[in-house]
Parts: C-alpha cells; sequence; structure tokens
C-alpha cells in the first residue's frame, strides 16, 4: 500500500517525544494500530532507541499486511554512537563512526533490526532520517538506499530533513541528484507555518516525489485545545519555541476559522485539507497530543478527527492563498541546513551555503539571503 492520505507515527501519544501526556501501553497501542480510517503508520528505529518500533509491532500483530502502509525511517546511529544530550544520536554518516564504504552495510542493518522490532518483512517506504550534509550528497548514501530495495526490504524510498525547520536547498539538491531513488518526502509545512517548506514544493512536483507533511498541527495549536495561559509540563518538546508563541498563534487561528466554518471542518481539518491543497502533498501526519488537565480533549477524538480528512476539504485556490497570507511566518527562525548566516565548520545540522548549493538556489530562483534567512527584527529559534 502506498501512503494514505492520513498518517500516525510513533512521535505521537507522548510515549517518545515530548508533546503532552505519555498514554498508557493500551492507549498507545489502540492510538497507532491501522484502522479506523487511517492505515498509514510512520516509525523511526532511533525514537526511543528502537522502542518505538517494539511498540508500533504490537500494534501491527495479527493485522493483515496489506491492510496497511508502514513507513520506516533510518539515520542516526544508536548502535555505536554515543548521545549527545539534547542533540541526539550522531548520523549514521559521521567520519568518526565509517566511511562510505560501510555506509550500505549501516543502512541494511538497521532496516533489517528495525523490521524485526516492528514483526514485519518489508516497509512499504523507507526513509533517509535527519540526514547531515553527507546524506543529501552522497552517492554512496542512496546507492545503500537502493540496494535495500533491490534486496527486498522497502518497496518506496524517500527523505526526511530534520529534525528542525530548513534544510531546503539541500533537500532540493538531493532532489535533482536522486530523484531516481526518492519516490517521497518529509517536510515541515502547515497553515501557520508556510515557509520555508513552501519553497521546495515546485521542485519536489518537478522531480515526480510526493511529500508527506508533518507538524501540520503547529505544535498542538490546529487541535484547537491549546490555549494562551496553556500550562506545558517541564520537559515538554513546545517550551523551546519563542515566548508568546501561543497567543499570537490563536490570534491567526482565529482569522482562519471562518474557512473552516465555511467548509464545515475542525480547525486540525483545516490546516490537513489546507496542506493536501498544496502541490505534491499527498500526505498529512499531525502529531496527536493528549493535553494535561482533566478538561482536555481525549487524543482518541482527534485521532478520530484526523481520520475524517479527505483531501483538500473543498478549499478553493483564493481560499488557500488567503490562508497562507494569514499564517506568513517567513523570516521568523534561523533555518537548519544550508545558510548564509553560517560561517564555520559544517556540524551535524548546519553548514555554510556552498557554489553547489547557490547554484541549486539560482535554478529554482530562490534568494538565500532574502527567503532562507531570519528577519533582523524577529526573534529566532530552532523548531
Amino acid at each position: 500500500m502506498d501512503p494514505t492520505t492520513t498518517a500516525i507515527g510513533t512521535w505521537s501519544g507522548g510515549r517518545f517525544m515530548h508533546f503532552g501526556e505519555p498514554l498508557g501501553d493500551e492507549r498507545f497501542t489502540a492510538l497507532l494500530r491501522p484502522g479506523a480510517g487511517i492505515d498509514t503508520v510512520i516509525t523511526a528505529d532511533v525514537y526511543g532507541a528502537g522502542e518505538a518500533d517494539v511498540a508500533l509491532g504490537r500494534a501491527l500483530d495479527g493485522i493483515e499486511r496489506s491492510s496497511y502502509c508502514l513507513i520506516g525511517a533510518v539515520g542516526h546511529d544508536f548502535y555505536r554512537g554515543q548521545r549527545d544530550g539534547a542533540k541526539g544520536y550522531p548520523r549514521f554518516t559521521d567520519p568518526s563512526l565509517r566511511g562510505p564504504g560501510e555506509y550500505a552495510s549501516y543502512i541494511r542493518m538497521a532496516t533489517e533490526r528495525s523490521l524485526d522490532r516492528c514483526g514485519v518483512e518489508h516497509f512499504d517506504l523507507l526513509l533517509l532520517h535527519n540526514p547531515d550534509r553527507v546524506g543529501y550528497s552522497s552517492p554512496a548514501v542512496w546507492e545503500g538506499m537502493q540496494a535495500v530495495r533491490e534486496a527486498g526490504l522497502t518497496r518506496l524510498l524517500g527523505v526526511a530533513p530534520g529534525p528542525a525547520n530548513g534544510f531546503t536547498l539541500d533537500l532540493i539538491g538531493c532532489l535533482e541528484r536522486f530523484s531516481r531513488q526518492i519516490d517521497w518526502a518529509m517536510i515541515i509545512l502547515n497553515p501557520l507555518e508556510p515557509w520555508p517548506g513552501e519553497l521546495v514544493l515546485d521542485a519536489a512536483a518537478a522531480h515526480d516525489v510526493s511529500l508527506i507533511t508533518r507538524v501540520v498541527d503547529y505544535g498542538g495549536m490546529f487541535h484547537d485545545d491549546v490555549l494562551p495561559d496553556h500550562a506545558f509540563a517541564e520537559h515538554d518538546h513546545r517550551k523551546f519555541r519563542p515566548e508568546g508563541w501561543v497567543r499570537a498563534g490563536r490570534e491567526k487561528l482565529e482569522q482562519m476559522r471562518p474557512y473552516a466554518e465555511h467548509h464545515g471542518l475542525t480547525m486540525l481539518q483545516l490546516a490537513c485539507a489546507w496542506n493536501l491543497a498544496q502541490p505534491g502533498v499527498r500526505c498529512v501526519a499531525p502529531t496527536l497530543i493528549q493535553e494535561s488537565g482533566t478538561a482536555a480533549r481525549p487524543i482518541e477524538d482527534k485521532r478520530a478527527e484526523l481520520a475524517a480528512v479527505v483531501g483538500d476539504g473543498g478549499l478553493s485556490p483564493e481560499e488557500v492563498s488567503a490562508i497562507c497570507e494569514i499564517g506568513d511566518n517567513t523570516g521568523s527562525m534561523t533555518l537548519k541546513g544550508a545558510s548564509v548566516e553560517y560561517d564555520g565548520p559544517p556540524r551535524s545540522d548546519r553548514w555554510e551555503l556552498d557554489s553547489e548549493l547557490a547554484a541549486v538556489a539560482g535554478r529554482w530562483n530562490i534568494d538565500p539571503r532574502r527567503e532562507l534567512a531570519a528577519a533582523a527584527t524577529v526573534g529566532t529559534h530552532d523548531k
């Protein structure tokens, strides 16, 4: 099965990413189990150092394999690499771990182990997860990805930039180099965060690459139960967002609400519909969050709400444009990946804009200084 319109990732439910309250085993299994309108599930081997795969395996147990789409992701080496605090595990392409001659064997090993934990024999789609500069540009990496496809361990291949926002030119350059291998890509996109994801849409369409969008909910905002006085837990991932983001987001959300009401949509369904109206977007995977407190909406209701999403919801091109204008966030943060704002040795998530990527920008009419830089008057943050 190809990825369907809606998907659930193992980062939902608060167990492996700090978004809201962590669900108990029974509720988490039910959340992830394919069916009831959502037939695509996504995992990444690094979540919980393999434990997310195991949890998903419990949810998949006993379900006919052909009845759902399973998406996996490999890229962080938690087998040999050492975790660096909040920065997580290193990419498998870190030169301190291995050289290009070992990339293919690592990808094969990581894919097989992830499948074993999930209790299945193959993925429908395997993503290169959060690559560094090498992952975007190395033929050895993508020869390794192609090898696992030829071995029958996956049918489709893709790339998932992140975890922060950015990597725009890196992703486009990757599509240009390896479009024969890449069927899908995952990007951050939602009506309150059209930038910079919108800049890769044309390139993806030109290379016949379908898109999965995550963070569709904008940190839970489109679930409509995150209010200006919302109390986030001490380690909630959303506490990294800048001061006042909830209040500012709610103001824009209210400007968008009439479009949802006109089409009989909830706010989450509006966000999904807006995403699905964008060129190349074929699948939406918002984070499903159980907020704290007795008045919080049950996460099961949010799952049912997502399951009811049908395409672009009837939004007209004029409505799509108007919503984008309301949510325009251009220059609102410092982006990761290649950047004119970065000067120094390459890091795992940031590097200088070299001449090759500058040429990519030129081919797609992107001005890095104007369209990929944080506005001087706006506070910046990493997602």
